[in-house]
């Protein structure tokens, strides 16, 4: 997995701090102790990061029982955590949506949702020449969709199908708006993938984040 280098390199205290923000969202919920190996420090000190974190609002702990002894803690991001995350012009695209939607009609958002879907597919399907494999389908779409900012993933099961999972959806507010963009994404996957996508998670029904599981 790779962390993001986030903006202030001076300020160690400030990367810390980005980067276990940064685990929380790629990998959820997880132990200081983990995050602290994860990160080449200790446990100790990704503890205190998170409890700053936590005096912002940005992390919150929870107590797991694990049988005998004291509960184990584990730390996940909170609402506020998640928007720390860049959903891109959200207020602006979610005003646009609801204009045209009062304006226009439903059937003109249908219209716009389709075109978007159209130059999407079209873009990845050039972006897939060459790939002769699923597997390097899936890889140069996961390289696509994160630096489209969903910060994307993929590995392989046990049962030879893939999962393919985005950590963020940097348009979670029009998504929210209107769901007809979840749709044509997963309209897009089947077709420049050539395989057949299931979504198994969904941020918009409370998920950490969207997986699909491909074969």
């Amino acid at each position: 997995m790779s962390s993001n280098d986030l903006e202030n390199k001076n300020d160690v205290r400030q990367s810390v701090a980005e980067r276990l923000m940064t685990l929380l969202k790629t990998r959820g919920e997880m132990q200081a102790s983990d995050a602290g190996h994860l990160l080449g420090t200790t446990g100790e000190a990704a503890r205190q990061q998170f409890v700053k974190l936590a005096k912002d609002g940005l992390v919150e702990a929870k107590s797991i029982s694990q049988g005998v002894g004291r509960p184990a803690q584990y730390w996940q991001l909170t609402a506020r955590g998640h928007a720390h995350f860049p959903d891109a012009h959200a207020d602006l695209t979610v005003q646009l949506l609801q204009l045209i939607r009062t304006s226009l009609g439903e059937s003109a958002l249908d219209q716009l949702i389709t075109s978007r879907e159209s130059q999407t597919l079209a873009n990845y399907r050039q972006a897939m020449t060459g790939a002769n494999s699923l597997e390097e389908r899936l890889q140069r779409l996961t390289a696509i969709r994160t630096r489209e900012g969903y910060m994307a993933d993929w590995t392989l099961q046990e049962d030879g199908s893939y999962l393919f999972v985005e950590n963020h959806c940097p348009i979670c507010a029009a998504a929210t708006t209107c769901q007809g963009f979840c749709r044509a994404e997963r309209d897009v996957f089947r077709d420049v993938l050539e395989a057949n996508v299931e979504r198994t998670e969904h941020i918009l029904q409370g998920a950490r984040r969207c997986a699909y599981v491909i074969r």
